[in-house]
């Protein structure tokens, strides 16, 4: 979404809105409109400031992305620099 860069399934964060906020789905199992993304927070932001979220679950207005965000950062501070 973000980046717009295509990969596997399994290396990218379906994400889905849940009353007017984005929740990462890490295991795929929430109901609903899902929309994919790198677990960058580069990629995360790109999408913020392209209002990619909205378009992709269609609805209007402006999602929360507070808890995807946390969730994306965390990850990306587990990973291993290299």
């Amino acid at each position: 979404m973000g980046c717009r860069k295509r990969a596997a399934k399994h290396q990218l964060l379906r994400v889905v809105a849940v009353e007017g906020v984005c929740v990462p789905d890490s295991r795929g199992a929430l109901p609903g409109r899902g929309a994919h993304l790198h677990p960058d927070p580069t990629c995360l932001d790109l999408a913020v400031r392209r209002r990619a979220f909205p378009r992709a679950f269609r609805l209007q207005g402006n999602l929360d992305t507070t808890a995807l965000r946390e969730y994306v950062e965390q990850r990306a501070g587990d990973t291993p620099a290299g």
